[in-house]
């Protein structure tokens, strides 16, 4: 039996060449130097930011270039997948404001003339290349079962040989075409397997983008690149698609650097152009211990994309965050670069560290350094889109009270160093709840020095009685403040107080923080004055009426 009959035997349903798949998915229409690359996740539905990582570069690179980005989906290990895995992972690139020119939109829409974009429907593409592969005796069929490999590592470890299917151990390399026929027609499963040429004692060199160039012993394992369920390992499904999709640059982890020599002999098997390659260190972690390690999906929950969208993270702020790790200069530019959009950066792979390290608080800092520069609209606009999915009763209230929500949320913001209070939009209700009457009610106060109820309602009685008046400007209300303490026994002047503290009962300071907290039940919070002024008269009476 000829190699061309055996492949007509094991896939009859195949009728399209590899030269027929050339046609329909021609070289794209780009200038020279355009890149493309993709992010190709598994649906196994624990999306993490070391994920992001990877798909923030494989998504700004190709900008720059005038290039493509798309989204693929990986996922033939069918065991591994979750219900919404798909969803998951669009949403996780939603939540980091990453957008992509082709690919899946969701798990029955797709956007691009080079799909299907979800590996388990282009069984047939595999399978034509797999035929290819059969007819020019680059592969066969391999009936071992898992016994049998597992027969062979025990007798590879015992004699300490290396561990795999080559050479003698490769027991199904050797059968005649009639042998593999006679199986096939008697119903025995098979896998298909790649009948390597490399030479282990040879090396195979190429240049990594991240890594610089590095050197391999050439691969001799006949890896599986077909299972028995007819589906494409990823050695197999990568070569195909990249080459058919017209990937140029290949981004992924560095768990992925043994197996190029296996990558680089199936694309010269058939004299393909070889992407290029770039791969990441893997994302740590530290622990509260001090140490440095993996990404745990067990541990790291709130490491997941999810958590961030739940938080209302900010986008840019996640952004802008990334490309800190992805290129160690990116702060000195952006520093020099305060306006330029994140896609003008110079990214280059070579500054991409080896250990990428991700640290929370530094994330958190980015964050509120970006909401402090956005207008209280901004921020009012983004909390509303917030709130319309993750809380419906303050949406609410900023909705009933959206001007003077707005006022609030501008307090200390024009100004030269306008507050970082928040980092996320989850947080500004921790923050605002006290400005509005439907959330003040079972309050407790921070009290501090001056504690006692009875002097407490003294002081805010005659503030509201004598002193108060919502028409004042700032400072003929720290005057009146003033005026407070001098009237009570309070020192209106700081240093005075420090001078001679056993001469009063206390400072401006103290009395200043009893209306603080009696208004917000806060010891801090933004300017006071601000604060009294948007309460009103009406509201700060009740508030003081409230203090037994």
């Amino acid at each position: 039996m000829t190699n061309k009959e055996l492949a007509d035997l094991m896939y009859p349903h195949v009728t399209k060449t590899i030269e027929d798949y050339e046609k329909i998915f021609p070289k794209r229409n780009l200038k020279d130097g355009a890149m493309v690359s993709r992010y190709a996740p598994s649906p196994t539905g624990f999306v993490h930011m070391g994920n992001m990582l990877s798909c923030f570069i494989e998504n700004i690179v190709p900008k720059r270039t005038g290039g493509k980005f798309y989204l693929r989906i990986e996922d033939t290990d069918q065991k591994r997948e979750v219900a919404g895995g798909i969803d998951n992972i669009i949403s996780a690139m939603k939540t980091i404001g990453l957008s992509y020119d082709e690919g899946v939109i969701s798990e029955e829409e797709e956007l691009g003339s080079y799909g299907p974009y979800i590996q388990s429907k282009r069984r047939d593409i595999y399978h034509a290349f797999a035929k290819y592969m059969i007819e020019n005796d680059l592969a066969y069929p391999c009936f071992c079962e898992a016994e049998e490999i597992e027969e062979i590592r025990n007798i590879q470890k015992e004699n300490k040989e290396r561990i795999g299917y080559y050479g003698e151990y490769a027991k199904c390399r050797n059968l005649t075409n009639d042998e593999r026929a006679e199986k096939i027609k008697a119903g025995m499963p098979y896998t298909i397997r790649i009948k390597s040429r490399g030479d282990f004692n040879k090396r195979v060199k190429f240049h990594d983008e991240v890594k610089g160039d590095i050197e391999f012993p050439e691969n001799d394992q006949d890896m599986i690149l077909i299972k028995s369920d007819g589906m494409p390992l990823y050695h197999f499904a990568h070569l195909v698609d990249d080459h058919l999709m017209r990937t140029t640059h290949v981004l992924r982890g560095e768990d992925w650097l043994p197996s190029v020599p296996l990558h680089l002999e199936l694309f010269d098997m058939f004299g393909f152009e070889r992407p290029k390659y770039a791969h990441l260190g893997l994302i740590m972690i530290v622990d509260s211990n001090g140490t440095k390690r993996k990404i745990s999906k067990r541990k790291d929950k709130d490491f997941a994309v999810k958590h961030y969208h739940e938080i209302g993270m900010p986008s840019y702020a996640m952004q802008e965050y990334l490309m800190t790790i992805a290129n160690s200069n990116f702060e000195a530019w952006r520093e020099e670069n305060k306006d330029k959009p994140i896609e003008e950066f110079p990214f280059d792979f070579a500054k991409i560290g080896s250990s990428p390290l991700f640290d929370y608080s530094k994330l958190v800092n980015i964050s509120k350094n970006y909401i402090s520069t956005l207008s209280a609209k901004e921020v009012y606009d983004n909390l509303y889109t917030w709130c319309d999915e993750f809380d419906k009763d303050f949406l609410e209230l900023i909705t009933k009270y959206k001007d003077y929500t707005i006022d609030v949320l501008n307090i200390e913001r024009e100004q030269e160093k306008p507050r970082k209070d928040f980092s996320c939009y989850s947080e500004i209700k921790s923050y605002i709840w006290y400005m509005y009457d439907e959330l003040f009610s079972d309050v407790t106060y921070e009290w501090q020095n001056i504690n006692d109820i009875k002097e407490i309602n003294t002081i805010l009685k005659t503030y509201i009685d004598k002193y108060y008046d919502i028409n004042d400007d700032k400072d003929t209300w720290f005057s009146k403040i003033k005026l407070l303490c001098d009237e009570l026994g309070y020192a209106s002047n700081i240093k005075d107080y420090k001078k001679n503290p056993d001469a009063y009962k206390g400072s401006v300071v103290d009395v200043s923080m009893v209306i603080r907290v009696a208004m917000t039940t806060k010891k801090a919070t933004p300017d006071l004055y601000a604060i009294l002024k948007l309460l009103g008269t009406d509201r700060i009476k009740t508030r003081i009426d409230k203090i037994k």
